[in-house]
């Protein structure tokens, strides 16, 4: 029997406006909306990245982090 699907938990994010608008065109393509969205690429983490673009990715973002902020 599959998991029933609740959202139960609720926070307040933050996030970039690229970060934001790919979501949406992530979840608008995926026929789901933003919190469906986040829901199955963190429930489903490990079989949608790729490790070592991830990485690199997180390097490269964590090095441009204080600069975006300004």
């Amino acid at each position: 029997m599959p998991k029933r699907f609740r959202l139960t938990r609720r926070f307040p994010v933050a996030m970039t406006e690229d970060g934001y608008r790919r979501l949406k065109k992530f979840s608008a393509e995926a026929g789901l909306d933003e919190g469906e969205a986040l829901s199955f690429l963190f429930e489903n983490f490990n079989s949608v990245m790729n490790e070592e673009k991830l990485t690199a990715r997180l390097r490269l973002f964590n090095a441009e982090i204080d600069e975006r902020k300004k």
